[in-house]
């Protein structure tokens, strides 16, 4: 398979090109599920447009509105983070899950939400913390609930020329706990189902704000949207 290799300087020059080979061009960071359907040829783009060297989007930082995870950030990075494991547990406890140590230690938090894979790991997580997407495009920024980012299999909300950018995850509320959990044939494997749970814990054991998402149930991440209702007010006993 041929393709023509470009390798934008800036995010501005990165979104000019893809709105210029509208439909003929793939972004790429790690590669790591992209260049697999290239050597199958089940993908076969005209160009295809390395952002890994774009400043900027390989970062986590925490303040007091939340966290921010450029989307260039690996997944073995997010992993590693002592302010995630500290802060936001569960995203942790989902990249340590995502395939083996090699593969995470390249593969991108924006190229698994961008794959837009049911059975990825990083969505259902971010879903349950209600994070938001920034993308920049021609027309400037905006920011979307990551929960309106996936509209399908292998389909996203981005629109011709944009780019996803960086995740934004507001602070938990006092007492919020959370728990990732998967199952799969093997560690490296991708789930054959997975599930998000995230709740906020009041008068010690009371169970508020329920938020449970599923993966590989759906061809996007799924609220359970009744099981939460039912969540809701009982007591519980829960760890992080």
């Amino acid at each position: 398979m041929r393709f023509k290799y470009l390798e934008p300087a800036t995010i501005k020059e990165a979104i000019s090109l893809l709105a210029e080979y509208d439909g003929r061009a793939k972004v790429i960071a790690g590669g790591t599920d992209m260049m697999v359907l290239i050597r199958n040829k089940t993908l076969k783009p005209e160009y295809v447009i390395d952002i890994t060297n774009i400043p900027g989007l390989n970062c986590i930082d925490r303040d007091y509105k939340g966290l921010k995870i450029g989307a260039l950030t690996t997944i073995r990075d997010i992993e590693k983070s002592e302010v995630i494991r500290q802060h936001y547990p569960i995203i942790s406890q989902a990249a340590v899950k995502l395939g083996s140590i090699a593969i995470r230690n390249v593969a991108t938090i924006g190229g698994n939400l961008c794959n837009a894979v049911p059975s990825a790991d990083t969505a259902q997580p971010l879903v349950a913390l209600s994070a938001r997407t920034k993308i920049i495009g021609l027309d400037g920024e905006r920011v979307l609930p990551i929960e309106e980012f996936t509209i399908g299999v292998s389909k996203t909300a981005l629109k011709t020329g944009e780019l996803l950018v960086e995740l934004q995850i507001p602070v938990p509320p006092l007492g919020t706990r959370g728990v990732y959990l998967k199952y799969t044939r093997t560690s490296v494997d991708l789930g054959m189902v997975g599930v998000a749970i995230v709740m906020t814990v009041e008068d010690g054991d009371v169970c508020r704000d329920v938020k449970i998402v599923c993966s590989a149930v759906a061809p996007t991440p799924m609220r359970a949207r009744k099981a939460e209702e039912v969540g809701g007010g009982l007591h519980a006993d829960i760890g992080e």
